[in-house]
């Protein structure tokens, strides 16, 4: 690839910039809402670039059966005008009458996908064809039809790209059935948030050493490898409940819960005692990436394990629902 194609055209960079600026003062002055009904207020519709052909070749026969008194041309132009008007019809009423709902969201991780769940039905007797739903700029699409008096659902990608409580960007839903000579859009901006966790850190050190806790013997030792697990190797007549199938599945050896050191220790994830990163790093979202790693590595292994946030500490726990509370707090931190 030469030097020149990879240079931007300076003449589409500023219709692309003008273009994006045009749909976030759109998408800011539509009312956020989860629940919309398509109807002639909030539906357009414009040619494409075929129909815009179309339309010059229909002016060409009409002209040129002028000049020839042609009465087949009169017919074959008329003929394909009604076509279209009719395929104008029936593509604006594809998308006139739908009812689009959005499903809540689930939490993701920064860097991975999130799948936006939307409902489509329909109350008419008639089926829709050819409907597809994208983020508002995006290219791609997914496409569905919806039978008669019926409902589909369509599940949209959307890439977050930083942590925290965010909203979500504005969708559009569009159609060029039957013809493919108009295009029948809408704009829907939803009201639904995302929560993005931070990013897991690719190669995260071990859990870090349990602390006393307060029950416990003070003066007992930490654990000889400086390290929190809370099991120890499979004993002869321990129960099955003792067991940690989770780490079992994954590495193959049979461990069981260590019942003393749990009692003697207290796992804690301090944002505080996380280690140094290297510099020109953004400190703040490294450390959290490695306490992110560290509750998803401590519910796999199905441990009672703490938060220290400043200002925020999550007592010891485990569990589905701990977890989530951790990497919560970890992203609106």
């Amino acid at each position: 690839m030469t030097r020149s194609a990879r240079l931007p055209n300076p003449l589409l960079h500023p219709l692309k910039h003008a273009r994006a600026r045009i749909n976030r003062f759109w998408t800011s002055r539509l009312k956020p809402k989860d629940s919309t009904t398509l109807n002639q207020r909030n539906v357009y519709i414009l040619p494409t670039r075929p129909g815009w052909m179309l339309g010059i070749t229909l002016l060409v026969l009409l002209i040129a059966s002028i000049n020839y008194q042609l009465n087949l041309g009169y017919v074959l132009t008329f003929l394909l005008a009604g076509c279209a008007v009719v395929g104008m019809h029936v593509c604006h009423g594809t998308l006139r009458g739908l009812t689009l709902h959005l499903a809540a969201p689930e939490p993701t991780f920064v860097g991975c996908a999130a799948a936006v769940t939307v409902h489509l039905h329909s109350l008419r007797k008639s089926p829709r064809y050819g409907i597809g739903l994208a983020v508002l700029g995006s290219q791609q699409w997914s496409w569905t039809d919806v039978e008669s008096q019926g409902s589909a659902k369509v599940q949209i990608a959307i890439h977050p790209e930083r942590r925290g409580l965010q909203e979500l960007p504005a969708l559009t839903a569009e159609t060029h059935f039957p013809l493919g000579t108009f295009r029948v859009w809408t704009v829907w901006r939803p009201a639904a948030r995302l929560l993005v966790y931070p990013a897991p850190e690719a190669h995260p050190p071990p859990l870090p050493a349990g602390e006393p806790s307060a029950g416990g013997a003070q003066t007992a030792q930490r654990h000889s490898s400086g390290e929190f697990d809370g099991v120890r190797s499979y004993r002869r007549g321990d129960p099955l409940k003792m067991v940690v199938w989770k780490k079992v599945a994954k590495a193959g050896q049979l461990v069981s819960r260590d019942t003393q050191q749990a009692q003697r220790f207290e796992l804690w994830l301090d944002l505080a005692q996380v280690g140094y990163f290297a510099a020109g790093a953004s400190l703040l979202d490294h450390k959290l990436s490695r306490l992110c790693a560290w509750v998803l590595a401590a519910d796999r292994l199905d441990l009672r394990y703490g938060l220290r946030l400043p200002g925020l500490e999550l007592q010891p726990d485990n569990g589905e629902a701990h977890k989530r509370a951790c990497l919560s707090a970890l992203a609106l931190y």
